[in-house]
């Protein structure tokens, strides 16, 4: 098949595009290098780099593909509720572009990874008939962008999946980012000869999902028949309090640095996690790695490639109880 990935240069996007050109689909990988880089584009790939919002461009890369996987997107939860604008802009406009072209140029079916937070608060495990109940400005904005799908497949027949992967952490991971994917802040501070820091008392409980297990489940996507309509749990269910998780960095990286608690981040869901029956059944999905296992081989790839500075690109628009460690640059 003629597949387009967006966000084919960033983390979780360069991983499924190696595994779709090695299952031998001819793949092109969209994305605008805002937080994806040229050294994870698969050379077996037509990359294009380019910005989603641009309309034209969209409706003519998407002329003769058949599939869709749209992963281009800002996935900071807690950054949202002080970078609303552009942080939605990001989440929100793309998908409205490939809505309007994949209806124009009869695209087959779109796959779109979304996130937990669309369940916001509820009680876990999260499973797939639960409403959407977002609590931060970046749920709002997946749960906008699902809902469009379902609208749009109503009205013109365009096939869809929606993804729901949870905390999905690995190499090629963006180490600059500050404001998420907890465990890759930890890995880069300790390369830093920085301390973790633990927002809160540590109690919150999570499942990470390691990539290698995600990425062929995803691809699946594909070619199952039966996921049209479906939305999809995707990750773990090894559940850890994020203080045992952190542990878990400090051991693999061997590191006898201690971790420091800061004031708790405003919105924080307190409990997340999902369940996972829906996508062993429709995806094949298979946990191989546990989150020891799997921060290992993570923290065995960022030594390799070195730490980084964090980089602060989203500017704060509001500047109302903001972590201290966000607001003067601490981490």
């Amino acid at each position: 098949m003629k597949i387009l990935v967006t966000g084919g240069a960033g983390f979780m996007g360069s991983w499924l595009v190696d595994e779709l050109v090695g299952r031998g689909h001819n793949v092109i990988s969209v994305d605008n290098l805002s937080g994806g880089h040229r050294r994870n584009v698969n050379p077996n790939c037509r990359f294009v780099k380019m910005n989603l919002m641009d309309r034209e461009k969209v409706e003519k890369i998407c002329e003769g593909v058949d599939i869709i996987f749209h992963l281009a997107s800002y996935a900071a939860e807690g950054q949202s509720f002080f970078a609303p604008i552009r942080i939605n802009e990001i989440n929100i406009t793309p998908m409205n572009t490939l809505l309007v072209a994949a209806v124009n140029k009869d695209v087959e079916k779109i796959i779109f990874t979304s996130s937990m937070a669309v369940y916001g608060d509820q009680e876990p495990p999260f499973n797939e008939s639960m409403p959407r109940k977002p609590v931060d400005p970046y749920g709002c904005a997946k749960a906008y962008c699902e809902r469009m799908l379902e609208i749009f497949s109503t009205t013109y027949d365009l096939k869809y999946t929606i993804i729901r992967p949870h905390n999905v952490y690995g190499p090629r991971q963006n180490r600059r980012d500050p404001y998420r994917n907890v465990l890759m802040i930890w890995i880069n501070r300790i390369l830093r000869r920085k301390p973790p820091l633990i927002y809160g008392d540590g109690d919150q409980i999570r499942a990470f999902s390691y990539v290698e297990d995600v990425t062929p489940a995803l691809a699946n996507a594909a070619s199952a028949d039966n996921t049209h309509g479906e939305i999809i749990n995707l990750g773990s269910d090894e559940v850890v309090t994020i203080r045992e998780a952190c542990q878990t960095v400090l051991e693999a990286m061997k590191s006898k640095l201690e971790p420091i608690h800061v004031e708790r981040r405003p919105g924080e869901v307190k409990r997340a996690y999902c369940t996972v029956d829906k996508s062993i059944k429709l995806l094949d999905y298979q946990n191989k790695y546990t989150l020891r296992k799997g921060i290992k081989k993570t923290a065995s790839w960022t030594k390799k490639v070195g730490p980084m500075e964090p980089n602060y690109t989203i500017p704060l628009e509001i500047h109302k109880k903001v972590p201290k460690v966000w607001k003067e640059k601490l981490i």
